[in-house]
């Protein structure tokens, strides 16, 4: 069945989420970041996925905003940067203006001029997401911004995964969806899914039931996926 949707997850996929910590250490004022700022970026991450997972498990529901600011609480603290209320602001403003990666805004170019839906599905809340989609000049590029407030659970419930149908009125098998979180793109693969992971760091393949059907280092292939 050939491809007619692209989904991708925006954070760590579409934007850059190490982007926020890196940006803040080059700025005068932050200058005690410079050493640490690709450690709190790690750790930052790392603790506002887990945050996510132990939400969704435990049915304690809230956005993903509240989810960010707790896990930068936590890397401030591991990398004894907290204290500082300046820094804390100026990293949480910049997570709303992510920068996309560069080859992201001609390869959702080349999907819609090849006729093919495009959309981010997203643990972000809508008015991060729009932020981000409009900070990065994106919006022209995308059918559709999902949100998984609309369904209160994080990914990768599956009822997160069935936006993309009720959205679209696809099959699954039609839907080639796109992250750089392992985890996610195995879930997308156990939903059904043809999925593609983004696996810039060459990291291993997570020991799940289930298996990205493609391994990429970018974006910039992802229109040769949907083409078949």
């Amino acid at each position: 069945m050939p491809i007619t949707t692209c989904i991708f997850d925006a954070y760590g996929t579409l934007f850059d989420v190490s982007a926020a910590a890196r940006q803040a250490a080059a700025e005068p004022e932050f200058s005690r970041l410079q050493d640490r700022w690709a450690e709190l970026a790690q750790h930052w991450r790392l603790k506002q996925l887990q945050y996510t997972w132990l939400r969704a498990i435990t049915d304690a529901h809230t956005d993903f905003w509240e989810v960010t600011q707790d896990g930068l609480d936590w890397a401030l603290e591991a990398t004894g940067l907290d204290g500082d209320a300046a820094l804390r602001l100026r990293l949480l403003d910049l997570y709303w203006q992510l920068q996309a990666y560069p080859e992201v805004p001609a390869m959702l170019r080349a999907l819609k001029d090849a006729g093919l839906n495009t959309a981010i599905l997203s643990n972000g809340s809508p008015a991060m997401l729009d932020g981000a989609v409009q900070s990065a000049g994106l919006a022209e590029v995308l059918d559709d911004v999902l949100s998984v407030e609309s369904v209160g659970i994080f990914k990768p419930d599956a009822r997160v995964y069935d936006l993309v149908g009720k959205r679209f009125g696809c099959a699954r098998e039609e839907v080639l969806f796109v992250s750089s979180n392992g985890w996610d793109a195995a879930g997308a693969s156990g939903y059904g899914f043809v999925t593609a992971w983004v696996n810039r760091a060459g990291e291993p393949v997570d020991r799940m039931p289930w298996k990205p059907a493609h391994e990429l280092s970018d974006l910039t292939t992802i229109p040769d996926l949907a083409r078949g």
